[in-house]
Order: C-alpha cells, then structure tokens, then sequence
C-alpha cells in the first residue's frame, strides 16, 4: 500500500511551522510573486517615460497593477502552473501570466511593453534579489537578533558567576559563566552587522548586459541610466558590469557570512552541550515531554544537539551555494538556476537551528553549585598566578627564586592542591609580605581577573 504524496523534505513536513516564514518569500510561489512585481515595476517604468508612443499610466492603473503583486495568491499559483506546463520555461510563464492580466485591466494597448527587452535573468536576478533580502531581513535576522539578545541576557546575568575553565579539557585559570557567553554575544553580533552591510545587486542590461535590444528598439533613449534608475528603484544596488546574469558575487558573500554565524553558533551548542553534562546547567523540566523511551531521569539536551545538526546542513548547502554561484559558462549557463532554488533549504536549516537554541536557552538554568564544586576541587589552578607574582618578584629585586614556573609545575603539575597546602606554600615564599599577603587571599572562585567587567560590555554596545 503506498502512501498519500508526502513531504520529503522535514523543511516542509517535522519543521514546518518553524520555517513556514521563509516560505513567503523563498518558495516557488514567492519567487514568482517577485517576477511579477519586477515585471510590473518595468511596465510603469516605461509608460511613466512614454517610451515608444506608449500613454502614461493614471495612478488608480498603477495601483490596479501593483495589486497583482498584493493580491498574489492560489488561482495565480495555479495559473502559472498552467502556463508552465505549456511554455516549459517558468520566467515566460509569467509573462504571459501579465499579459492576460493586462487584458483583464483594459491595458492591452501597452501588452507588447510586458518583458520588454528583457531577458529572463533580468527578471530573475531581481527577483531573487528582492527575495533573499526579505527572508533575511524580515525572518532570519531577527530570529538571529533574538538569539543573541537571549545570550546577551545570560551573560549579564551571570556575569558575576565564577567557573573553573577548561582549556584542552583540563582544569584551568577560572573566569565567569557570564564572560564565556559574553564572547559569543560578541562574536555573533560583529558577524551580524557584516551582513546588514552587504549589497542586493540587480542587472537590468538585457541577453549578454550589453543593451543591444534596447538601442535596437530606440537609439536615443539613455538605457544605461534607465537601468540604474529602474534596478535603485527597486531599493537594490545597481550593477553594471556583467554577462547574462548577474554575477551572483553578493549572494556568495551573503551564504558565506550566514554559513560563519551558524559555525559560531555551532561552538556555541557544543558548548552549552559540554556545560550541561558537567552539571554546571540544569535542564528544566518540561511538562509532558520524555528524555529517554526507558530511561525515565533523563533529560537530553536535544535543543542544541538539534541546533547543532541543522547548523551543518545549513552550512553545507551555503557552501555549495557560494561555491557554484561565483561560477557560470563564458556568458551564461544554468546551473545556477537549480543552485538558486535551494536558498530556502540553506536557510531554512539555518533558521530551524536558530529556534531549537533560542528555546534551549530557555530551557536551562545555571547550578552555582556545581560551578563552586569545581572551582574548590581545583586550587592547583592559581599556580599560573603564584609563579606570575614570584617574576614579578624576582624582576623586582625582591625575590632570588630561580626558575618560578619550574618550582610551581613541580607543585601543582598532575596533582591537586588544597587550599591549605596552597597557602602554606606561599608562606615558605621568597618574597614581599605583600605579595604573600595578595597572593594568600586568592582562592579559585575570586580568580577571575576582569571576567565580569568583561561580560558586562556586551551590555553597553560595541565600545
């Protein structure tokens, strides 16, 4: 027995409700709602100049075009379905689909003016253009913004939280739970703000971007500056230079930046993923939900195990797309056509991971004491700041210990040190009473240095 037709993408089946947003403006439906507009926006562009006899537009005949875009919904859906399965080629489709639209309005006088010396990688690239800015700045960037205003708000809270640090896996000089997210608030944000700088270029130039039909057609109009005034219109940046398609620099600069963020956030799960096992956060139960099918204690950190899948998904069909877009056969091939229709899947996985880590960090909770544990089971760590002291001693002539590294990894290298052994070591000192005298109230939990200062910049800004 064979089953209904399924979803075979969890995009678009598990994770739909999570990434249903995307769809709006990355699906078929809302790349062919954008061709619609551009071809609509042309339209007017050229009867606003009254190219070719053509009468200017009344603005009631302009708004009742640019409904065509608004009002885009199923009975188009499927009439460009229609139009495709007879044409074969998805751009040409919409342009009949205009056509007969203008028909319906009484604008059949300006029919011909429909793709006018367009090729169809002037409707696409635009189209594409407008959007991937919509998905990232109406629906990526600000599940991003709210991941890290998430982060942000955990750091500032436990700025003051004091945790033996591990470098290589190993006990080492302690700092603040705080501080850690704080570098990662950070990083995330610098990343952020790289992409709200990049350029959605659009071309507008014709079959080889030399405006060969356009002169052919009218000599004297200025068709260069028609196109950068048509393509800045848009609210896009104008792109002047290039083959049949535009060159696609953008968008690798774009999937690039979008697949780094996911790797830091990646760093991030594994992280959180190590502080849980350590018990440093507790999990916080929640109602109804089953860690393990036999195991009734468990809580599993699926959030960010979830987080961290999806993040490589993301980046490896960002990857592939920064990669194989910079490329296409001397002035045009098509690869990139089927590349592009995978924006939303990159993205998608990229925004799956996004909420599983926005509700992970909602679902934790720090154990102070285990944190504190650690740090009194480990006092062998302050031998990086008694050695420091010892040279600062030594350079000071107030000390003729030889080699203080080697005396303090003789102490503490493989072997843990309590704090009265500790103490007692710094007792039998060559050195300044006041050194011992500083070097005696240190304990792990208030090694920390300027952990807390430090956590606390990410709540004043980028200064």
């Amino acid at each position: 027995m064979s089953l209904a037709p399924q979803p075979l993408s969890p995009l678009d089946g598990r994770y739909r409700e999570q990434v249903a947003a995307l769809g709006e403006h990355l699906s078929e439906a809302g790349l062919n709602r954008a061709r619609i507009q551009v071809e609509v926006e042309w339209l007017i562009h050229l009867t606003d100049r009254e190219l070719f006899g053509a009468p200017r537009l009344a603005e009631e005949q302009k708004r009742r075009l640019r409904l065509l875009v608004v009002d885009f919904g199923q009975d188009d859906i499927e009439a460009l379905a229609r139009r495709e399965a007879v044409t074969r080629h998805d751009v040409k489709a919409v342009e009949y689909h205009v056509r007969d639209r203008l028909a319906e309005l009484g604008l059949g006088a300006i029919a011909e003016l429909t793709h006018f010396a367009c090729t169809s990688e002037d409707i696409n690239n635009l189209a594409y253009a407008l959007t991937v800015r919509a998905a990232i700045v109406e629906v990526w960037m600000p599940r991003a913004r709210a991941v890290v205003d998430a982060l942000r708000e955990r750091a500032l809270a436990f700025a003051d939280a004091p945790m033996l640090a591990h470098t290589h896996g190993q006990p080492a000089t302690p700092t603040t739970m705080g501080k850690e997210l704080a570098v990662f608030v950070h990083r995330i944000e610098r990343l952020l703000a790289s992409i709200d700088e990049i350029e959605y270029l659009g071309k507008f130039s014709g079959a080889t971007g030399t405006f060969s039909a356009h002169l052919a057609a009218d000599p004297e109009h200025d068709w260069v500056a028609s196109s950068r005034e048509f393509v800045t219109g848009l609210g896009l940046s104008w792109n002047p230079l290039t083959t049949q398609i535009e060159s696609h620099d953008w968008q690798a600069q774009l999937y690039q930046r979008v697949a780094h963020v996911g790797r830091v956030l990646h760093n991030l799960c594994t992280d959180v993923w190590t502080y849980i096992s350590m018990g440093y956060f507790r999990q916080i139960p929640q109602p109804g939900a089953t860690g393990s099918s036999t195991m009734p204690h468990k809580i599993n950190p699926i959030r960010f195990e979830n987080a961290e899948a999806n993040l490589e998904l993301s980046a490896a069909v960002l990857d592939s797309l920064a990669a194989t877009l910079v490329t296409s056969r001397l002035q045009r091939d098509l690869t990139d056509s089927s590349a592009q229709r995978n924006i939303g899947v990159g993205l998608g996985h990229s925004l799956l991971a996004l909420d599983n880590i926005l509700k992970g960090l909602g679902e934790i909770a720090l154990d102070q004491d285990a944190l504190d544990r650690d740090l009194d089971g480990n006092w062998e760590v302050l031998g990086e700041a008694i050695q420091t002291v010892i040279r600062g001693e030594v350079t000071a002539g107030r000390s003729s210990i030889a080699d203080p590294y080697a005396m303090l990894k003789e102490l503490t290298r493989g072997h843990r040190v309590g704090g009265d052994e500790l103490r007692a070591f710094v007792d039998g000192l060559d050195v300044s009473d006041e050194a011992k005298r500083r070097l005696r109230a240190l304990s792990p939990a208030g090694y920390v240095g300027v952990a807390a200062e430090l956590a606390r910049r990410v709540g004043r800004g980028s200064d």
